[in-house]
């Protein structure tokens, strides 16, 4: 379980995430969804430690962050930012297998390859496996990090707009993956995501943020509804049920 408790982030004085108290169920797929500039991804960097509240508490279990070290935190929690630049010349295997520094320390045993290579498979990477990262295109990219988060293997996986850059293909299977890892390992999921019907089909919690605040919370089934999606984004959100899910018809 994931506490946030009267978070609060200020740039130049000014509010961008607002005493924010939110708890996140283990074992789901939570999504972060909302306008930009609403604070979803400054409230994920905060909840993992990438940057520093100015006040609150985050726990993870039933430690405070800010009280855990380095290393242990990074067996318990995985993150990846939205823009993740890579200047060194590396193999996408390369890559992935930096998701086990918290464990090896750079020295890779076999259980740590055994983690890289089930990463790899979960991607469907194998056949670019030895490409150079500069090689390959921004989809191919952000499948390799995500790769890399898998390999890592800990028990919240925080993804900020993990579907930038990819086409529907892998954009389904990269949230196919996260059911996967949440109903098969356990894990539990925190993302910040732009797309409501990707969040209605594979979320099972749903956080609305606007304007540094957190507006609406519930599961998907409550927060997929025309009158609060309509006043999160300020524009008509019709709703419609296509197969059992509630599918939002915003670009009509």
């Amino acid at each position: 379980m994931v506490q946030v408790m009267n978070v609060t982030k200020k740039y130049d004085e000014t509010p961008v995430v607002n005493d924010v108290s939110v708890t996140i169920k283990q074992g789901q797929i939570t999504s972060f969804i909302g306008p930009n500039g609403a604070g979803k991804s400054t409230l994920l960097s905060m909840i993992s430690r990438l940057i520093a509240k100015d006040a609150g508490e985050v726990r993870i279990g039933d430690k405070d962050i800010t009280k855990t070290k380095s290393r242990e935190l990074a067996k318990k929690l995985a993150i990846l930012k939205q823009s993740n630049e890579m200047n060194a010349r590396l193999t996408v295997r390369e890559l992935i297998s930096f998701g086990r520094f918290p464990y090896s320390q750079g020295r890779l045993n076999a259980e740590d390859w055994e983690h890289v290579d089930q990463a790899i498979d979960y991607m469907e990477l194998w056949s670019m496996q030895d490409s150079y990262i500069h090689q390959l295109s921004g989809g191919q990219r952000q499948r390799a990090f995500i790769a890399m988060v898998i390999a890592q293997d800990t028990d919240y996986i925080l993804l900020d707009e993990p579907l930038n850059n990819l086409d529907m293909k892998h954009s389904v299977q990269i949230m196919k993956v996260l059911r996967r890892l949440v109903k098969d390992m356990g894990k539990t999921v925190l993302l910040v995501i732009h797309d409501i019907n990707f969040a209605s089909c594979y979320s099972d919690d749903i956080v609305a943020l606007k304007n540094g605040h957190i507006v609406a919370q519930g599961t998907t089934e409550e927060m997929m509804a025309s009158e609060v999606l309509t006043d999160i984004y300020e524009m008509d959100m019709p709703i419609c049920r296509i197969n059992d899910q509630k599918i939002c018809v915003y670009f009509t």
